[in-house]
């Protein structure tokens, strides 16, 4: 287990900060949601600390453990994989309603839950979305501040640094590298300086205003992607419906749209390893037919993956494109970090499942139905992100006057 006397001090502290005040923004008078691993209850308290002092009606703490969860999906009654407790539904819904923010901590062991039966996995998303439905729509809607964080553990580490002694102290600075903290305090600055430039980036691609997208590469991706009209790119920061900005994903470097639900055909695939549930799923490769994935395959996890893209319907089609260059800081550390949260900010990505309503212009005012009538992937209890980005990837934009315009080339952006 990490001590907090084995850390730097003024780098949790900042790094407690940044989450606290810019990631969700929090704002007095409100109540705090952090979801977090045991093994990082020091971090936790931190972030209790900030919340308070920045005047935090309540802080809320949900605790989890990477051995306990491992029984729970190998042993606990097979029925419990059909439904969430009602009083855990009933705690997110209502916090969620009532405007709460959350930080979600990542820190597990990437696989966890191998040799776990995947169909129970499969269940207990179905009944996941099912039961936390209003939940997951506000989060994607933006119904209230949330930010994804992350406090490495030891089986984390190992899995990254093998065989390394220092392996956790080595993750440790990884992430800290990642979000943008050195211990001098300036790491909130530094993020509202970085979501101008992500925001400036999606000014310029939204101008474009694509009719589609191109994707190829010599890993067999082989992509054509429509985009709907009044499409919004995203990037840096969010508006919750209150009006206060903030940052759902630390670290961030990816801008991103979603998709025609029924304009996506050709081939995809993936160029890092996903981690999944507790599982590595690697060589993943899609078939899309009219948005709809039509063929699954991998070279590990077939069972897995094949059990996520079955969840419902929905997750049968992509909710998000997001463009990450090559050549951006995340990549450049050579370091595969088996956590999407990094990975999929190391490489252009796709998400199968639900996409996030700010993608459409007036989106998080309007109802699924009208959500589905503007073109996009609207009803999904899952929202799964994949890599696709690699040093020769094309992109090839095309606009409604037929223009064809390099979006990227040989990896990075071109425009």
């Amino acid at each position: 287990m990490m001590k907090e006397d084995n850390m730097n001090e003024e780098k949790i502290s900042e790094y407690a900060r940044l989450a606290v005040e810019v990631g969700v923004n929090l704002q007095k008078g409100q109540t705090l949601m952090v979801c977090c691993p045991v093994e990082n209850a020091f971090f936790a308290r931190k972030i209790a600390d900030c919340a308070y002092e920045r005047g935090a009606k309540d802080v809320i703490v949900d605790w989890r453990d990477d051995y306990i969860s491992r029984k729970h999906w190998l042993y606990a009654d097979d029925s419990l994989f059909d439904r969430v407790y009602p009083w855990d539904a009933d705690k997110r819904n209502t916090l969620a309603k009532e405007g709460a923010a959350y930080i979600f901590i990542c820190g597990d062991d990437p696989e966890n839950l191998k040799g776990v039966n995947g169909e129970r996995i499969r269940r207990w998303e179905t009944a996941r979305g099912r039961d936390l439905k209003e939940f997951l729509d506000l989060e994607t809607s933006n119904g209230f501040p949330w930010c994804v964080i992350s406090a490495p553990v030891k089986s984390w580490a190992d899995k990254v640094f093998p065989g390394e002694e220092n392996s956790l102290e080595k993750l440790w600075e990884a992430v800290f590298a990642a979000v943008r903290i050195n211990g001098d305090g300036t790491a909130p600055e530094k993020w509202k300086e970085h979501c101008k430039r992500l925001e400036s980036l999606c000014e310029k691609l939204n101008g474009y205003n694509f009719k589609s997208l191109h994707y190829k590469n010599s890993l067999g991706t082989d992509l054509t992607v429509e985009m709907p009209e009044n499409h919004l790119w995203l990037g840096g920061g969010d508006t919750a419906r209150s009006g206060v900005r903030f940052v759902a994903n630390m670290p961030t470097e990816e801008v991103f749209c979603a998709p025609l639900k029924t304009g996506v055909n050709g081939t995809l695939c993936a160029s890092m390893p996903l981690a999944y549930n507790g599982n590595i799923i690697e060589g993943i490769r899609f078939t899309f037919k009219d948005g709809r994935i039509t063929e699954v395959h991998a070279d590990k996890g077939e069972g897995i993956l094949k059990g996520a893209v079955d969840t419902d319907e929905g997750s049968h089609y992509l909710g998000e494109i997001a463009l990450v260059p090559y050549d951006s800081p995340i990549s450049n550390t050579g370091i595969l970090f088996y956590e999407t949260l990094f990975d999929e900010n190391a490489s252009c990505h796709f998400a199968f499942g639900q996409a996030y309503s700010a993608s459409i212009k007036g989106g998080d005012y309007m109802s699924a139905e009208e959500l589905l009538k503007a073109g996009i992937n609207a009803e999904s209890c899952t929202h799964t992100d994949f890599m696709v980005g690699s040093a020769d990837l094309s992109i090839v934009g095309t606009t409604h006057d037929g223009e064809e315009i390099t979006v990227f080339e040989n990896g990075n952006f071109a425009i």
